[in-house]
């Protein structure tokens, strides 16, 4: 840490007769909260670097180099300020850290963390009153937005939110309206993206001093956790994030909406804009991007879609996580928590043990519901050495290992698909979803994978479970025209879901939705059906053993 220390002690200020903020890893921001609507000159704030926290999983070290970075950057921009700033190092839970803080500065404020796992932590110093929680002021909505969107109670939805939030702030309506005479334009889109126009290339950053400083601290102490640090991509400071997104308006957003759900070897993100890690550590903030959006001219439907991920859907999963106690607590009344942090099957693939899966410091290991009765482990085809032969796949968890970041449609219907036909247990495909994507915390990952991703919760916020086949993966990408097998004919994924449905028939026998799908499935026959069985027996055996499908193993059975 010298050179940001170094860095830090310049810019000290006096900190003697200051208002103590405690501020967590995800609000690094002065435009929210106290700091940004009280005397810099009168106030202290509290960093914590927490090595136990980075250890706590085997987190993508692209993860890591952009919190740590970005908060010491922050660190620094506060105290030019002229705000106090303690940052400190500890190596264990933070209620440990900050209790002999608040012994030598007394009583700290802090705004409600985000994250349930911070909020278990600093809950003792919560109730004890020596920390003050705050409302968190980055949110866009408020818990009676989704109380009166949701006034029937569970099962909860994101259109009636959507619509109620819409309403309520005006965002995107007139008069009472919305802009072109509805809510939603997901219908427009849709489109495979034909290679035309051409995909952004995203920006790249000089990295200063203290961000070479972070790459070369995570590359000692943390050389066992996987992915690559690239730092040219690693936006750290805020003249970085401004770029980002300068470069998301002018270059993605018009395009954003048509492509929104495209897949491509061409491009990993497409029209996509890059910032949701930079999003939830409030270096860019939501208000914000939704203010630009909105003023922007572009067209309605990349401006509307744009907008129900961040203020519908982003803000929707927070509430949902936060009602249900991130899962552990669901109307079923039935306990789902996991004995111990989960490492998303990183010890199967390094053939090592993780060290700090510990429950240290009274945590649980997450909610692990599995309403489909999911349980198997996660194929090793989804780390790094390990290729499935199924392109849409390894192209993606390439992207991913490389960028720790792929866009939300690889994520739902690659990633988060495959797993669920497998049966993969919907915790440890969570756990990977944590470890491995930048913007990845508990509230909004765990929403989005057992929720939505795996069905793991059942109808509780999607109404059916997001599979599909071949097919649609075939129309959406170009990944297929690489793939040695045919999503007409032979792709293992087309038996797959067929082989999900017939298991789990009688769980949507009475969903409407699932009316059409089913009807196809009772006209199977009962050799296709074998087949799909046989193939999903053989594609979990061999991406379960770190092994590659081919279309010379694939199994058929006779009509005979």
């Amino acid at each position: 840490m010298t050179r940001f220390s170094d860095e830090l002690a310049r810019a000290g200020s006096d900190p003697n007769n200051r208002r103590w903020l405690f501020v967590p890893y995800d609000q690094l921001s002065d435009r929210i909260g106290p700091l940004a609507g009280e005397d810099p000159s009168e106030l202290g704030i509290v960093l914590v670097e927490n090595p136990w926290k980075a250890a706590r999983r085997p987190y993508h070290r692209q993860k890591l180099a952009l919190v740590l970075t970005n908060m010491r950057h922050f660190a620094v921009e506060q105290a030019v300020r002229g705000v106090a700033v303690r940052y400190v190092v500890a190596d264990g839970p933070y209620h440990l850290a900050l209790e002999s803080l608040i012994a030598e500065l007394g009583p700290m404020r802090t705004m409600r963390s985000a994250e349930y796992e911070l909020r278990f932590d600093l809950a003792p110093l919560v109730q004890a009153g020596g920390l003050i929680e705050l409302a968190h002021e980055g949110w866009l909505t408020i818990n009676e937005d989704f109380a009166a969107s949701q006034k029937k109670g569970p099962p909860w939805r994101m259109d009636a939110f959507y619509r109620q939030v819409r309403r309520r702030t005006g965002v995107l309506m007139d008069n009472g309206k919305p802009l072109g005479g509805k809510f939603s334009f997901d219908a427009d889109n849709r489109k495979s993206w034909p290679g035309q126009p051409p995909a952004p290339d995203p920006p790249f950053f000089e990295p200063d001093s203290l961000t070479i400083e972070v790459a070369r601290l995570i590359e000692t102490h943390f050389e066992a956790h996987p992915g690559d640090i690239d730092l040219a991509t690693l936006p750290a400071t805020l003249d970085d994030a401004e770029t980002l997104w300068r470069w998301a308006l002018d270059c993605c957003m018009p395009e954003f909406g048509p492509y929104e759900d495209a897949m491509s070897h061409a491009s990993s993100g497409l029209f996509h804009t890059r910032i949701s890690g930079l999003l939830n550590l409030h270096r860019l903030l939501p208000s914000r991007v939704v203010d630009d959006v909105a003023a922007r001219d572009i067209p309605l439907a990349s401006k509307e879609g744009f907008i129900r991920q961040v203020l519908g859907w982003r803000e929707f999963v927070r509430h949902v996580h936060e009602a249900t106690g991130g899962f552990r607590e669901l109307p079923d009344g039935a306990p789902h928590r996991a004995e111990r942090p989960g490492d998303g099957g990183w010890s199967r693939w390094s053939d090592s043990t993780w060290a700090c899966g510990s429950n240290a410091g009274g945590f649980d290991g997450g909610a692990c519901p599995s309403a489909l009765s999911a349980e198997r482990p996660l194929p090793l085809s989804y780390w790094p050495g390990h290729p499935s032969g199924l392109e849409c796949l390894d192209r993606v968890v390439e992207d991913v290992w490389r960028e720790a970041w792929s866009h939300h449609i690889t994520r739902l219907m690659i990633l988060s698909n495959i797993a669920g036909l497998l049966g993969v247990s919907p915790r440890e495909l969570t756990d990977w979803f944590w470890i491995a994507y930048v913007d990845a915390y508990d509230w909004v990952v765990e929403p989005n994978v057992l929720a939505m991703g795996t069905y793991a919760v059942g109808p509780l916020m999607t109404s059916k479970p997001y599979v599909s086949g071949a097919a649609y993966i075939n129309r959406m990408s170009d990944y297929c025209s690489a793939c040695a097998f045919n999503p007409k004919k032979n792709c293992p994924i087309t038996n797959l879901y067929w082989a999900f449905l017939d298991r789990h028939c009688q769980v949507f026998a009475d969903n409407p939705r699932m009316r059409l799908v089913l009807n196809s499935l009772a006209r199977r026959s009962d050799s296709q059906l074998r087949t799909d069985k046989a193939v999903f027996e053989w594609v979990s055996t061999v991406l379960g053993e770190g092994g590659t499908v081919r279309p010379e193993q694939r199994p058929e059975v006779d009509d005979a």
